[in-house]
């Protein structure tokens, strides 16, 4: 899809119309900000280039296969892991074979009747008090998922504020000479966009740290039975914050920016002070893959510095500590216990990655087709930054028995299904495919286009409307540097009637158009996908025939021994013994000594 694309990009009709100086360098575009300049269109000829790479027809057909390659992917682990539960015998494996936590049995202080066995048992605390416990631990969750939407707002006024500020002073050659190398790739919307991202991973990195500490705290005051209870809550908490957390930013840029914007003359504001923020003049995709690259590839860089890096500098500083001298006579095995001990979560951080590395792979991979590339990358590095961390810098885990993953396979099925929805909005709504195929099949063609064959020449123009600038409301819109001179007009990207029109500034039919074929798009593609993935997940079994047919010969196998025993059981009883007594004489007398001795 990415070399596709990339071999495209200068074959592309609206890309090459966006370029050319005799259409885009004539089309004056309208300021995007109160402040902003009126720019050229061509001005943006690069970042359409850009474009073409992760927009195009490829991009669809990736997403449709990334689609269907999860699901069978989920099939086939569930076969494997059914192999692993014969193999290391989990396969009957029951919750209540788990001894409860030690930090549970030493809060229980009431008493019930347990509904599976009958017997009274002692439990930390009462139907009310777990209901007392639980909300806490809900609503505290809560509270940490919308201080992440207030950071996701406050970063929103953070690109408002300095989109304003770069638009005045990035636009100014005057201001752009001690940067000539990168002069023309230094724009607005990119210097916006690139340190909004990092900002965006910083406070999504702080704010992991923080909520760490308290879904574990939470976890502890609910005080879970057992250790696979533990985790699946501890899950649940973590799961659903990092959700919020890492996606929330993409999931704005994908179907919040520049979906309310109003029109030149008309713009919407964001709490009556901040103009809501329009996309790149590209689009919103690019953008949208700008955040993907840097959270993704930033998250990547820092997990696996922080376990090379605090692992060796933990042992580092404890054989400082305890001097080189005593490790030349000390055994290995006591040369091993310095070593750094191994949480008491065991794994369960190796699985939050990955499990969030799968949501950016298949909840976003329509916007990054080359999210997939870089995560089998970052999984090559990381199988041998894990070997060498656990073999060399951590001491040997204990070994637990456990059935599946637990709480991580619906998770994985969840991000499995949204991602077909996710996937198929961003190609309708954050990129510009939809409006170049209903131009391609409707309008450039008789009566709406000026051409007899289906062709994209005319899309650019196609897809921008008029505005008169006399209709500026705020006179000081456009004027603050040099711009173009004896002008009536300026264009936007929208669909609505030119001015003069009974209806100016009105949506147009064509408008309505894209809308329709938008969803109906998403509708049929889900429908279709969907459709696939349930066919596959019924068709592949969750267990292999092989381990069915292993299984089945187990209880036969038991059976046969059972029924062996029982008949040599009964054989020795209906023999008579050497003393003339019979079996059941034998069976009375021990009847009556046991009465005896009652």
């Amino acid at each position: 899809c990415f070399f596709y694309g990339y071999r495209t990009q200068e074959t592309s009709t609206w890309s090459k119309e966006v370029c050319d100086p005799e259409i885009g360098g004539k089309i004056v575009m309208c300021p995007q900000c109160d402040l902003c300049k009126y720019w050229m269109l061509n001005s943006t000829c690069d970042t359409s280039k850009k474009l073409c790479i992760f927009d195009n027809f490829g991009t669809l057909v990736f997403a449709v296969f990334m689609s269907v390659w999860v699901t069978l992917f989920l099939e086939f682990w569930k076969r494997y892991q059914a192999e692993l539960e014969y193999d290391w015998d989990t396969v009957e494996f029951l919750e209540q074979e788990e001894p409860p936590r030690p930090e549970y049995e030493a809060k229980c202080i009431y008493e019930r009747k347990n509904p599976i066995t009958g017997v009274k048992e002692k439990v930390p605390y009462t139907a009310c008090g777990r209901c007392i416990r639980v909300s806490i631990g809900i609503g505290t969750v809560l509270f940490w998922i919308m201080l992440i939407l207030a950071s996701i707002v406050a970063i929103i006024v953070y690109r408002l504020a300095v989109f304003f500020a770069l638009s005045i002073k990035l636009r100014n050659t005057d201001e752009l000479k001690n940067f000539e190398p990168i002069k023309e790739y230094v724009t607005p919307q990119m210097a916006t966009s690139v340190t909004a991202s990092l900002i965006s991973f910083v406070v999504i990195m702080i704010l992991n740290i923080l909520y760490e500490r308290v879904a574990i705290w939470i976890t502890d005051f609910e005080l879970p039975r057992t250790r696979t209870d533990y985790e699946n809550s501890l899950t649940l908490k973590m799961f659903l914050f990092q959700f919020v957390n890492y996606y929330s930013s993409c999931f704005y840029i994908a179907f919040v920016k520049g979906k309310a914007v109003g029109h030149p003359g008309a713009p919407v504001y964001l709490l009556g002070k901040y103009r809501n923020e329009e996309c790149d003049p590209g689009g919103c995709l690019i953008e949208l893959t700008t955040q993907l690259s840097i959270i993704m590839g930033g998250k990547a860089i820092l997990n696996n510095i922080q376990e090379v890096l605090l692992p060796w500098l933990k042992n580092h500083m404890s054989r400082l500590c305890c001097g080189r001298a005593a490790e030349k006579v000390t055994p290995r095995w006591e040369q091993d216990y310095k070593l750094q001990a191994m949480s008491k979560l065991g794994l369960f951080y190796e699985y939050l990655e990955m499990v969030i590395q799968f949501g950016f792979v298949t909840l976003f991979v329509a916007s990054f087709p080359l999210a997939p590339a870089l995560a089998l990358l970052n999984n090559l590095l990381e199988i041998r930054v894990d070997a060498w961390k656990f073999v060399t810098q951590f001491r040997r885990i204990v070994p637990e028995k456990c059935q599946d993953i637990g709480a991580w396979q619906p998770i994985l099925q969840g991000v499995a299904i949204l991602a077909v929805a996710t996937n198929a909005m961003i190609i309708a709504f954050t990129s510009d495919m939809i409006p170049r195929l209903v131009y391609y099949w409707s309008f450039s063609v008789y009566p709406y286009g000026d051409h007899n064959n289906h062709s994209m020449q005319g899309f650019i123009n196609n897809s921008l409307s008029y505005f008169n600038i006399n209709d500026f409301h705020n006179t000081s819109i456009g004027i603050v540097y040099e711009e173009p001179q004896n002008i009536t007009f300026c264009r936007y990207r929208d669909y609505r009637f030119p001015p003069g029109h009974p209806r100016q500034y009105e949506y147009n039919m064509l408008y309505w158009h894209v809308i329709a074929a938008k969803m109906a798009f998403i509708i049929v593609v889900e429908h279709i996908v969907y459709f696939t993935k349930f066919i596959l997940a019924y068709v592949i079994p969750d267990v292999p025939y092989a381990v069915k047919e292993q299984i089945k010969r187990e209880k036969y196998l038991t059976q046969v021994i059972l029924h062996e025993t029982k008949l040599k059981l009964m054989t020795k009883r209906s023999v008579p013994p050497a003393d003339g007594t019979t079996a059941n004489d034998e069976s009375i007398v021990t009847n009556g000594e046991e009465d005896d001795d009652c």
